[in-house]
């Protein structure tokens, strides 16, 4: 059935596939720092026209390029401006997007339509490619465009006449790509592609190849650089200081040392074994089936990771384009596996298979267990959650290891993914049931007051976006303090100084009111944040 389906409707399928996965889920986890400033950038696209010159919290926020914004805020104005599925339903549609296309991409490299459509979920499956919805949304996007980018730039580059079609489509989602992210994907996705294309397929014929793709670069980056120039000509002096504080940051902010990336390989996630394995060249030249095509993912991969590695400043996150050509790899690795596991004796090549997806299974078997004991104390209303979740990953793990003793490494390949579909629809849920006692959320207060809110000092980004609405500071960047018009007012505040608070005192009269903590865990709790939480105070002007 599902050849059947892999044959004829390859993409349908793994649509079919991801929708289930990625929606039924989509708001169960808590809104990130990174989503949070998107997420009210785009409230304000809806609320206050801001389309073009875009803000945050009614400030100037120009980090950013629109283009994944306004696609959040098209959503919203669907689905609900206070929606979380609403927001983050555009990234979930852009790993599909990706997905699709590295399917596109790896059966173009290997005219091989089963091959295309592992190497696809390995790519869904991927750790940090499903992590970077909520982690940096806006990444997706800009290494979403640049996959179709890269479909279509290599469909020009494998025909021998000149393909306008081809050549026009990789313009426009480079320039897509370059609205998304600015130059981020060109540099860690594209070059390394362009280099790797060169090394391994050359060329031909050279100068009439390097003189297209130069035209299809330049275009694209027109295509996607005119918002930079309209922000630089309608408030050039915000746009300028954003700039220099954006471009400092490479060279000065979480500044890594150069092999910061060379455990890169374990963002893959349940394939970080494999993936090790796919890197080692000399072990798999000769048992690869397309020795050409594997170079060229192999040095896809290596490249990338080296010219992210030549930035100063570096975060994990930054490695999630790495693991489109790394999947093609991984693929490879699979690919042999499954053809000829059942002859291999050699336990050097046996036992990390063994290891590796025994592992898994063994995760299936136990999670019922581990699970259970954590939220013995918290399972109310998420019972039928735990007794699903934990059957069909308990039948996984079995059968991951029968399969294994059979050495039918197909079937242990489509397993291993069902088991990461499994915790995805099913156990994602049981989230909920660990948030903490004190857990309270600001969402209400606009419902329940009528008073104009303010912030003193640093107020989180997700505190503003739960708010659902500006919440303006009067405390200035230069340190002085502007009161609001109004004689009573709201205040949120953490941490104000002893100064501070005597001078608000002498004109104000101070009621605290409560505080508001966001954290989905206890105070205890290494993942507590300390920003996450806000005093909210009612003040009254003395007369």
């Amino acid at each position: 059935m599902l050849k059947k389906l892999v044959d004829s409707y390859p993409v349908l399928t793994l649509c079919l596939i991801f929708l289930l996965i990625l929606l039924p889920n989509l708001e169960v986890l808590d809104v990130t720092i990174m989503e949070a400033r998107n997420f009210i950038t785009a409230r304000e696209m809806l609320t206050d026209n801001n389309w073009l010159l875009t803000t945050m919290n009614g400030e100037a926020r120009y980090e950013k390029p629109p283009l994944p914004t306004w696609l959040t805020a098209i959503s919203a104005a669907f689905f609900g401006v206070k929606s979380v599925f609403a927001m983050r339903l555009p990234a979930a549609l852009f790993v599909i997007l990706l997905v699709v296309f590295v399917f596109k991409i790896s059966r173009g490299l290997t005219q091989n339509n089963t091959f295309a459509f592992r190497n696809a979920l390995i790519a869904g499956s991927s750790f940090y490619i499903i992590g970077i919805i909520i982690e940096a949304p806006w990444d997706i996007f800009t290494h979403g465009f640049m996959c179709v980018t890269i479909y279509f730039l290599f469909q020009f580059l494998e025909q021998k006449k000149f393909h306008v079609k081809y050549a026009f489509l990789a313009s426009l989602f480079i320039g897509c790509s370059f609205l998304s992210k600015g130059p981020v994907s060109l540099y860690a996705l594209l070059l390394p592609f362009l280099l790797a294309y060169g090394f391994t397929f050359k060329y031909k014929p050279l100068p009439k190849k390097l003189i297209a793709i130069v035209s299809i670069l330049v275009i694209g980056i027109l295509i996607g650089g005119w918002w930079y120039l309209y922000v630089r000509a309608y408030d050039p002096e915000t746009f300028a200081a954003i700039t220099e504080k954006e471009t400092g940051n490479w060279s000065s902010y979480n500044v890594r040392p150069f092999y910061y990336y060379w455990s890169f390989f374990t963002q893959s996630g349940i394939w970080t074994i494999p993936a090790f394995i796919s890197l080692l060249y000399p072990y798999l030249k000769s048992r690869v089936k397309n020795l050409k095509a594997y170079q060229f993912s192999l040095l896809w991969t290596l490249l990338a990771v080296i010219l992210l590695s030549l930035i100063p400043e570096k975060k994990s996150r930054y490695l999630m384009p790495v693991l489109i050509p790394l999947s093609i790899n991984i693929s490879f690795y699979i690919n042999y596996l499954i053809t000829e596991f059942k002859t291999l004796q050699d336990k050097r090549e046996t036992l990390p298979v063994y290891f590796n997806f025994g592992l898994i299974g063994l995760i299936g078997i136990i999670y019922a267990f581990i699970v259970g004991w954590l939220l013995k104390d918290s399972m109310e209303g998420y019972f039928l959650y735990f007794i699903i979740s934990g059957l069909i990953l308990f039948g996984i793990g079995i059968l991951i290891f029968k399969n294994l003793r059979k050495k039918e490494l197909l079937n242990v390949f489509y397993l291993t993914f069902g088991l990461f579909a499994t915790l995805l629809i099913t156990a994602l849920p049981l989230k909920n049931a660990l948030i903490s006692d004190t857990y309270k959320p600001i969402s209400e207060l606009k419902q329940q007051s009528d008073l104009n809110l303010y912030q003193f000092n640093y107020i989180a980004p997700e505190v503003i976006w739960q708010y659902g609405d500006k919440i303006p500071p009067i405390k200035l960047k230069d340190g002085s303090i502007e009161f609001p018009k109004e004689d009573t007012f709201g205040l949120l505040a953490i941490g104000i100084s002893p100064e501070d608070a005597e001078y608000i005192q002498s004109l104000y009269q101070i009621e605290e009111q409560e505080t508001f903590d966001l954290n989905q865990v206890s105070s205890n709790s290494r993942q507590y944040k300390e920003r996450l939480q806000a005093n909210y105070y009612i003040l009254t002007k003395q007369h």
